[in-house]
């Protein structure tokens, strides 16, 4: 009796190492990918210094792409969350360490003039190019559209301001990648909204509907213009002092009307 107990405790012990068996021969249609959204980033320093912040501690991205040479480094799987966004936001969906990419620039941001203005350094053209083929691969195998690309400042716009007014956007647009307004019709409703201006509220529905985390009280706090600085520095970087002029207004109507 006592034999027989021993083996069957031993089956029961093999099965359980063994884990229950899967059938994996169908599949759901109602799926996509964890990710959502990616999420672009300036380092604020040069490359060795990146490097260690993303890999030594708390902070991480999923790639780093160097200035010169452009290489880009693989420092999370895909399918790992990497600690980039931090307390975030982007249509409704928050906290997006969870559901996003993201992608870390060597750049090292900006340093304080005399006059008191921001003198930001540029990108190399051999950093976007890397970047360009990035995206489209990212895009083409978790089956993202364009407008899944946004900024730091886009999903954080109360507290960062990466990548930055001299990041090209334009060049992620003319590859596909990002929408962007037709120049055109910006002229055309940049003179109706200058005629009449449309009142604040107006301005928070529009960049509410674009993605963006803005209040809906109808008053031009400090919370609703780093919001429109955050997309006047995406769409009209020459100028993103935050105010709720004619030419915003008509850059959220022309893309709030393609989407």
């Amino acid at each position: 009796m006592r034999i027989i107990s021993l083996v069957a405790l031993f089956l029961l012990l093999a099965g359980c190492a063994s884990g229950p068996q899967i059938d994996d021969r169908y599949r759901a249609v109602g799926q996509d990918s964890r990710v959502q959204v990616i999420v672009l980033h300036y380092t604020s320093s040069g490359l060795e210094h990146s490097l260690a912040l993303l890999t030594e501690g708390e902070v991480s991205s999923h790639y780093l792409i160097g200035a010169a040479p452009a290489t880009i480094y693989r420092l999370v799987d895909e399918d790992r969350r990497a600690w980039h966004a931090g307390q975030s936001e982007w249509n409704g969906r928050t906290w997006l360490n969870s559901s996003s990419i993201g992608i870390e620039l060597v750049n090292r941001g900006y340093v304080e003039g005399e006059d008191g203005r921001r003198l930001w350094y540029p990108y190399t053209d051999e950093q976007i190019d890397a970047l360009v083929l990035l995206l489209k691969d990212i895009m083409q195998r978790h089956g993202l559209k364009p407008g899944a690309i946004v900024g730091h400042s886009d999903i954080a716009a109360q507290r960062k301001v990466d990548p930055g007014p001299l990041f090209p956007w334009k060049r992620l647009a003319d590859a596909g990648l990002v929408p962007w307004p037709d120049a055109a019709a910006v002229a055309a409703q940049r003179a109706a909204f200058a005629a009449a201006p449309p009142d604040i509220a107006w301005f928070q529905l529009a960049l509410e509907l674009q993605g963006y985390k803005v209040p809906r009280h109808g008053e031009l706090d400090e919370a609703t213009r780093n919001v429109l600085a955050a997309f006047q520095m995406k769409y009209r970087p020459t100028r993103y002092d935050g105010e709720p002029d004619a030419e915003t207004a008509a850059l959220l109507q022309v893309l709030n009307g393609t989407r």
